[in-house]
């Protein structure tokens, strides 16, 4: 067995206020009421039929998910997403640990993003003390005092600016009367994380630009589906795999709830090449084991709209999947989603003026 060589709990991390940020909240928020970027005529038509079908899964009350990356948030979307959720026209969000990233330092911080080829050879890439110490204190606190996921944890952490932490004696006393207890998992990684109680506090001056804390306060739920090493909170002495792991798993699971609503209904993926395909296919695959052993059918009568820059490997995805001896075949975030059921449409184009255009649209079709 190899031999640790490193102490992680060294770690080296600095504020947020010494890092050279490329981006603000302030300059790249898109108000919902302006024009959006123009749009070829193929991709108007995937757009409004996009729009058409939406509007008639929420007339049946079937789901409407989208599944973003890190990307559509960095692209000034908040605002956008904010409407679509307030009018019911999204009923799920999902994203990856970046998404929820950006979206905290821009809550908190204003500014978000930074050179990647500049700080690794330093060694401070993603070793920003405030990031990785308040997503790892919103997980481990929500976790801990009521059991939620990634998505509702850091979205409450958010839009209540800060969270009540256990005391450790609080968190021995709990474990001791009920070993057994569902949360008693997470109050002993709390407790191992020695977080002295009481309130944290932190004022996000920028809570418009989150779209975290816009689903949880309306109510929509919103999952996370991280890598372990994949983010910058990987990079802080507080964080914890075995956290962050309980966090994702309440939220797969929490989405298959959704997708079990989805007979009828829309799933977006826009701006996720791997992480999209790779879970909703795991987490449909659940949901139809389920509903069989139930007497149900599988999930059935749903649209697909799989949005990213790339051409699609010049193959029409609504006619199935391609060959093997065609390089198209290899493009996952295609052809996972072709193999879904449900009718399939690739749409390329910009993840920002995709939403943009089908917020008007959905406007045109509601009034």
């Amino acid at each position: 067995m190899p031999t640790r060589t490193h102490d992680w709990s060294r770690l080296k991390v600095y504020p947020l206020a010494e890092r050279q940020s490329l981006t603000s909240a302030d300059e790249i928020l898109i108000p919902p009421d302006l024009p959006p970027a123009e749009c070829t005529p193929d991709v108007a038509r995937h757009i409004d039929a996009c729009a058409a079908s939406i509007v008639a899964a929420r007339e049946r009350d079937s789901a409407v998910i989208l599944m973003y990356g890190a990307h559509l948030l960095r692209n000034g979307a908040a605002l956008i997403l904010e409407e679509m959720m307030s009018k019911g026209w999204l009923t799920h969000l999902a994203t990856n640990g970046a998404g929820t990233i950006h979206d905290w330092e821009y809550a908190w911080f204003g500014r978000s993003t930074e050179s990647v080829r500049a700080n690794v050879a330093t060694g401070t890439f993603g070793a920003w003390d405030e990031t990785g110490r308040s997503i790892m204190t919103a997980l481990l606190a929500g976790g801990a005092t009521n059991g939620f996921g990634y998505g509702k944890s850091l979205g409450k952490f958010i839009a209540e600016d800060g969270i009540d932490v256990p005391s450790p004696e609080e968190l021995r006393l709990a474990i001791r009367a009920n070993p057994d207890h569902p949360l008693t998992g997470a109050r002993a990684d709390l407790l191992k994380a020695n977080l002295p109680g009481g309130r944290v506090q932190m004022n996000h001056r920028w809570k418009q630009a989150s779209i975290l804390a816009q689903a949880y306060r309306h109510g929509i739920p919103m999952t996370v589906h991280p890598g372990i090493g994949y983010d910058i909170i990987a990079n802080h002495p507080l964080f914890d795999g075995a956290v962050v792991g309980r966090a994702a798993t309440t939220d797969f699971r929490l989405l298959g709830d959704s997708v079990d609503g989805l007979d009828g209904g829309v799933l977006l993926s826009v701006g996720s090449a791997i992480m999209a395909p790779q879970v909703f296919e795991k987490t449909l695959s659940c949901v139809n084991n389920l509903r069989l052993q139930d007497g149900r059918k599988p999930v059935e009568g749903h649209s697909l709209y799989v949005v990213d820059l790339q051409d699609g490997g010049n193959w029409d995805w609504t006619t199935g999947e391609p060959p093997k001896t065609n390089a198209a075949y290899y493009l996952r975030f295609c052809k996972s989603f072709a193999r879904m059921g449900g009718a399939m449409h690739y749409v390329q184009s910009d993840n920002l003026a995709f939403v943009h255009h089908l917020l008007h649209a959905l406007r045109r079709k509601t009034t």
